[in-house]
């Protein structure tokens, strides 16, 4: 007991913490200085103490961690802006695409070894037979936006911003993972798929290009997509999380691409309409291809849940001044 006052909870020190869940002293004060589990108190010398709920907290982020959850997807759960399903959903999601990739490599290795001759070559052959050069991705992406007739009353210098990130930085991939390869298998047969095509036309496309074409031209537009990769890159060397200033920073710069010279991006008007272009976007099958792009690109990951972050708070926003909008009773 660190306390004099009978009626506060019971605390420990961080070593004493380490040793009753089975974790290192260093990773429990990473998870405070990121702001995940802080300690409820400090001793008068400043060490941490932690009570019973900071320690099933930190048994719970071990547990996650175990399962594969991410920092910033975690965060999101004990801050409420992700729901426990979707966070379910999203993590059944990516371990498939984990279990496609072992799966294959598995299947890889056992006709290598059946395999007649050259083992080493075999095992090369059999792996690129697997992977999509970057000649019949794009290929491929071509012929389904050709059939889908995806860009529709959109002028033609637009189409190729549009699918700019997706081209450059997945379909252009030179080297791939397995997983990357399970994940691009996957993402063919959705791209395939009629349902999704429809839903890719229903986001309407020339929302897009009505609210950006009076500020930017299309080349310019690229080369800011551009910059913010970049900028993205660097966001992720050093380690920052989606709720950052730096990200939030580079999404709210990347969201003002999407209004117009007499906008700002707070002007409510806009953002309603951004807002309703959201929910359009926001289909099962969309939001799996952008789960799949993540598993492909951890720069477009970080794009995703700061983007995510960004419209939680844009929501959070929108309310209250709905709210302070409203004359009074």
């Amino acid at each position: 007991m660190h306390s004099n006052d009978d009626m506060a909870p019971e605390t420990y020190s961080i070593g004493k913490v380490a040793k009753m869940i089975g974790s290192k002293v260093r990773n429990i004060r990473y998870y405070d200085e990121i702001g995940l589990v802080k300690p409820s108190s400090h001793t008068e010398g400043g060490h941490r103490l932690y009570t019973a709920e900071d320690i099933w907290r930190l048994e719970l982020t071990a547990t996650l961690r175990y399962l594969d959850f991410s920092i910033e997807e975690i965060s999101q759960l004990f801050s409420g802006d992700l729901s426990v399903d979707k966070a379910l959903d999203w993590q059944i999601e990516s371990l498939s695409i984990q279990a496609s990739a072992l799966t294959n490599m598995i299947s890889i290795l056992q006709q290598a070894k059946q395999g007649q001759g050259d083992s080493m070559r075999y095992l090369y052959d059999l792996v690129q037979a697997k992977a999509s050069n970057v000649e019949k991705r794009n290929r491929f992406i071509a012929e389904r936006v050709e059939a889908g007739d995806l860009f529709n009353g959109v002028p033609a210098d637009w189409q190729s911003p549009m699918l700019h990130y997706f081209n450059k930085y997945i379909v252009n991939q030179e080297k791939t993972t397995a997983q990357q390869i399970a994940a691009w298998n996957e993402l063919q047969e959705i791209i395939n798929d009629p349902q999704f095509l429809e839903d890719t036309k229903n986001t309407d496309f020339s929302f897009i290009v009505k609210e950006l074409q009076p500020r930017y031209d299309a080349d310019t537009w690229i080369k800011k997509l551009d910059q913010f990769y970049i900028r993205l890159t660097q966001a992720l060397e050093n380690k920052k999380s989606a709720d950052s200033p730096e990200v939030q920073a580079i999404i709210e710069e990347s969201l003002s691409l999407y209004s117009n010279t007499e906008q700002t991006i707070y002007n409510l008007e806009f953002l309603n309409a951004y807002m309703e272009h959201v929910e359009l976007t926001s289909t099962p099958l969309i939001d799996r291809v952008n789960r799949l792009c993540a598993i492909m690109n951890p720069q477009l990951n970080l794009l995703a849940e700061g983007n995510n972050v960004f419209i939680q708070n844009l929501r959070r926003k929108m309310q209250s001044e709905q709210e302070n909008e409203q004359p009074e009773s």
